[in-house]
C-alpha cells in the first residue's frame, strides 16, 4: 500500500485533525500576498517596549552604580570614592562586630553597630580602657586608636559616656580587609594578627568573650556578604581572563562555522566525527576522574569528606575530595554507556537524520546567507541582555539613603523605623531606647517611583524574557520562510526567489510581529511562572512539610514539560506563519493537525535529528572545555602565556564551555530549523501531491524513498 492510499484509520484521523490540504497548482511556496496578523498583540508588545525604554531612562536618572562598587558607612557615605573626604579610607570598620551575631542581622540585612570608613584595619587587641591607661604614658596609643573613631572623638571619656556618644569602639580586634571590610583574622599563621579559637579577651564592656563568639558574629555578617564576595571574586577572574575567554569563544565560533560548511559536502562523515569525538571526550573525562581519584586515594591527607567541609562557596574545595572524582567518574560512565546504547538502537533513524541533514545542507548551500543570520541573533540577544542587566543595576541603586533605628540588644520598640541621623540623639526614640543607633540601611525613598521599585524589577525581568523569546521567534520564522522558499522551488536553484532570507525577514517583521509577540508572550509567561515557583521554593526551603515539597517538585516537572511542549508547538507554528501568513492560533492549529495526521511519519524522525546535532554541540563545547581546563590550570607546558593566578579556575572554564555550547547551538539551530521546515513541508507535500506528472512531489527522490521504506517498516510494527 502506498502512503497516499487512504484506510479507515487514516479517514478517522482526518476527521479528528482536519482535512488534508487540496492540490493547488498555483501554490509556489510562501504566500506573497498576506495581511498583518495579531494586531492587538503587536500594539501591546510595542507599548511594553516603550514602557521598557522609559523605565530604563528613569532608572538611569535615579540610579547610581557606585553604590554597588563601594561600601557605605553609617552616614551613607562611600568608602574610597575619589573626590570625597573618604578617598583614602577604602575599608569599612565595624565598632562592635559581636553585635552582628544578633538575629536582627538576618531580618534587617544590616549589622546593628556603627560603621565608619578607615584607611586600614586594626592589627592588635586593645580596649578603650587599656588605651586610656597607656595614653597617660605614651600619646601614640591614642593616635593609633583614634583612626577607628569618629572625627570628633576624645580619649578621656568614660565608658557610659562613650556608649552614649558612640564616638569610638570599646575594643578593636586584629583584622584584615575582606571585600573592603575589616573582619577578624582567624588564620593560623599571620604574625601577630592570629586569633586562636580558644583565645579569651575583654570586649571593652567589662565582659570576657571568646574567639568562638567572634566567629559567630563574622558568620552572621558573612551571610549578608557571601554572595557579593563570590561575585567580586568571579568578577576579578573575569577581569583577568576575559581576553582568553574571548579567544576560546572565537575558536568555538570558527569551529562551528567549519562544521556547518563541511556538512554541506560530507554530512555522513561529520556524523561519525561527532559520534567518535563525543565518545572520546567522555572517555577522556572518565580516565581523568579515575586518575585524580587514584592520586587522592594514595595521598596520606585525603581523608576529608563532604561532611568535613560542608557547604562552601569555593567550589575548588570539592575537587580535593575522593567522593567528587568518584561520583563524576560514575556519572560520565553512565553517560558513555547511554550514548552507545542510543547509537545502537537508533541506527536506522540516524540514517534518516543523516539524509535530512544532507537535504538541509543543499538548502543552506543554495541560501548561504542563512549562515550569517546567527550573528544577527547574537547581536540582538546581547543588546537585550545588556539592557536588562544595566536597568536592573540602576533600579537596585535608585533612591536616597534611608536610615533605620537599630538596637544592639534588639529590645527597642522603635527598631527598624525610619530616622534622621542629624537629630536622632535629641529625638524621643533616643530617650526611649538608650543605646539605639540611627544607621544607614539602604537606598530608597517615599516617592511613587521608589515605592514601586520591586514591581519595576519584575517588569524588567518579564519584558526581558519576552524580548529574548521574540528575538528567537523572529529568527525561527525568518529561517523557516527562507528554507520553505527553497523546498517549494520546482527547479532548484533556478526557481528559488531572489534574496529569500531578506524577503522572509521583511515579511516576518512587517506582517507578523504580533503573531511572533503572541507566541513569545506565552513562553515568557510560563518561564516567569517557573521563576516565581523557584522563588517560593527558595523561601520555603526550610519547611518540613513533605507534602509541600512533593507538590513543589510536581509543579516544577509540570512547568518544565509545559515549556518544552510550548516551544515545540511555537516552532512549528512559526513555520506555518512563514509559509501561509496566518495568525498564530490558526498556524499552531494547522501545524498540530498536520503532524497528528502523519503521526507515524513523525515517529520515524522523532528527535533523532536533534540528537545528531546535539552530539555536535557536545563535541565542540567538550573539546573547548578540555582545552580551557588544561590552559587555565596550567597543565599545558608548551604554552607559557596565560593567567598566573585565579580565585576559581572553574569561572573561565565554565564560561568557555557553556559559551561554546551556546555558540554551537546558535549555528546548529540553523540546521535544526532547516530540517524541521523541510520535514513539515514534506508532510504538506505528500498531502497536496501524489507524485504523478501533473502533481509531482517537490521532495528529492532519495529522501522520499528512505521515508517510505522506514514508514512501511514502522507501520508493520
Amino acid at each position: 500500500m502506498n502512503d497516499e492510499e487512504e484506510s479507515p484509520d487514516s479517514t478517522s484521523e482526518e476527521e479528528d485533525f482536519g482535512q488534508a490540504r487540496p492540490h493547488d497548482p498555483d501554490f509556489k511556496g510562501p504566500v506573497v500576498n498576506r495581511n498583518c496578523t495579531d494586531i492587538l498583540c503587536c500594539i501591546i508588545f510595542l507599548l511594553f517596549i516603550i514602557g521598557y525604554i522609559l523605565l530604563g531612562l528613569v532608572a538611569w536618572v535615579h540610579g547610581d552604580p557606585r553604590r554597588v562598587a563601594y561600601p557605605t558607612d553609617s552616614q551613607g557615605h562611600f568608602c574610597g570614592q575619589k573626590g570625597t573626604p573618604n578617598e583614602n579610607k577604602t575599608v569599612l570598620f565595624y565598632f562592635n562586630l559581636l553585635s552582628c551575631a544578633s538575629p536582627s542581622v538576618m531580618v534587617n540585612l544590616q549589622c546593628p553597630t556603627t560603621q565608619i570608613c578607615v584607611s586600614k584595619c586594626p592589627d592588635k587587641f586593645i580596649t578603650y580602657l587599656e588605651m586610656q591607661f597607656l595614653y597617660k604614658k605614651d600619646k601614640s596609643y591614642w593616635e593609633d586608636y583614634r583612626q577607628f573613631c569618629k572625627t570628633n572623638a576624645k580619649p578621656v571619656k568614660s565608658i557610659p559616656q562613650l556608649l552614649l556618644d558612640d564616638d569610638c569602639p570599646t575594643a578593636v580586634f586584629p583584622s584584615k580587609p575582606f571585600l573592603q571590610r575589616c573582619f577578624p583574622d582567624f588564620s593560623t599563621k599571620n604574625g601577630n594578627l592570629t586569633i586562636r579559637s580558644r583565645m579569651l579577651f575583654e570586649d571593652g564592656y567589662g565582659r570576657t568573650r571568646s574567639a568562638i563568639e567572634l566567629r559567630e558574629a563574622v558568620h552572621r555578617i558573612n551571610k549578608i556578604f557571601e554572595a557579593r564576595t563570590l561575585g567580586m571574586k568571579v568578577f576579578e577572574d573575569y577581569a583577568t581572563t576575559w581576553y582568553w575567554i574571548l579567544i576560546g569563544l572565537s575558536i568555538a565560533m570558527v569551529v562551528s562555522w567549519m562544521f556547518l560548511v563541511l556538512m554541506r559536502f560530507i554530512a555522513g562523515l561529520i556524523f561519525w566525527i561527532f559520534m567518535f569525538g563525543v565518545l572520546g571526550i567522555i572517555g577522556y573525562g572518565i580516565w581523568y576522574c579515575f586518575q585524580q581519584y587514584s592520586i587522592l586515594q594514595e595521598h596520606p591527607n585525603s581523608t576529608l569528606s563532604i561532611y568535613d567541609i560542608g557547604i562552601q562557596t569555593n567550589i575548588s574545595l570539592y575537587f580535593q575530595l575522593q567522593q567528587t572524582w568518584f561520583t563524576l567518574m560514575i556519572i560520565l560512565s553512565i553517560i558513555e554507556a547511554s550514548v552507545i546504547l542510543l547509537l545502537i538502537f537508533l541506527r536506522n533513524r540516524i540514517r534518516i537524520a543523516i539524509f535530512l541533514l544532507k537535504e538541509g545542507s543543499k538548502a543552506i548551500g543554495h541560501i548561504p546567507s542563512t549562515l550569517i543570520y546567527p550573528f544577527l541573533t547574537f547581536i540582538l540577544l546581547s543588546i537585550c541582555i545588556s539592557y536588562w542587566v544595566v536597568t536592573a543595576i540602576f533600579l537596585a541603586t535608585s533612591g536616597v539613603p534611608i536610615y533605620k533605628v537599630i538596637a544592639p540588644d534588639g529590645q527597642c520598640i522603635h527598631e527598624n523605623k525610619t530616622c534622621d541621623p542629624e537629630i536622632f540623639n535629641t529625638s524621643e526614640i533616643a530617650k526611649a531606647c538608650p543605646g539605639a543607633l540611627c544607621n544607614f540601611a539602604f537606598y530608597g525613598g517615599k516617592t511613587l517611583y521608589h515605592q514601586y521599585i520591586p514591581a519595576f524589577h519584575v517588569y524588567n525581568l518579564f519584558v526581558f524574557l519576552w524580548l529574548i523569546n521574540f528575538v528567537i521567534a523572529l529568527g525561527q520564522c525568518t529561517l523557516a520562510g527562507a528554507f520553505a522558499a527553497y523546498y517549494w522551488a520546482a527547479k532548484k536553484p533556478d526557481d528559488i526567489p531572489p534574496h529569500p532570507l531578506l524577503t522572509s525577514f521583511g515579511r516576518a517583521t512587517r506582517y507578523h510581529t504580533g503573531s511572533l509577540a503572541f507566541g513569545s508572550l506565552i513562553l515568557a509567561s510560563i518561564q516567569m511562572l517557573k521563576m516565581v515557583l523557584q522563588y517560593v521554593d527558595k523561601r520555603l526551603k526550610n519547611a518540613q512539610n513533605k507534602f509541600s515539597k512533593l507538590l513543589q517538585c510536581c509543579l516544577k516537572c509540570c512547568f518544565w514539560c509545559l515549556e518544552k511542549v510550548v516551544k515545540f508547538l511555537n516552532r512549528n507554528a512559526y513555520i506555518m506563519i512563514a509559509i501561509y501568513g496566518r495568525n498564530f492560533c490558526r498556524s499552531a492549529r494547522d501545524a498540530f493537525n498536520l503532524l497528528m495526521r502523519n503521526i507515524l511519519k513523525v515517529a520515524v524522525t522523532d528527535e533523532v535529528t536533534y540528537f545528531v546535532l546535539f552530539l555536535g554541540k557536545i563535541l565542540i563545547s567538550g573539546s573547548m572545555g578540555i582545552l580551557a581546563f588544561l590552559f587555565f590550570t596550567r597543565k599545558m607546558p608548551m604554552i607559557e602565556v596565560g593567567p598566573t593566578s585565579l580565585n576559581y579556575y572553574w569561572v573561565p572554564l565554565l564560561t568557555v564551555t557553556l559559551g561554546s555550547y551556546l555558540i554551537a547551538h546558535g549555528f546548529f539551530s540553523v540546521y535544526a530549523m532547516c530540517v524541521e521546515t523541510i520535514f513539515l513541508c514534506f508532510l504538506d507535500d505528500l498531502e497536496r501531491n501524489d507524485g504523478s506528472t501533473t502533481r509531482p512531489y517537490y521532495v528529492s527522490p532519495s529522501l522520499l524513498k528512505i521515508f517510505q521504506d522506514n514508514y512501511s517498516r514502522t507501520k508493520k510494527r
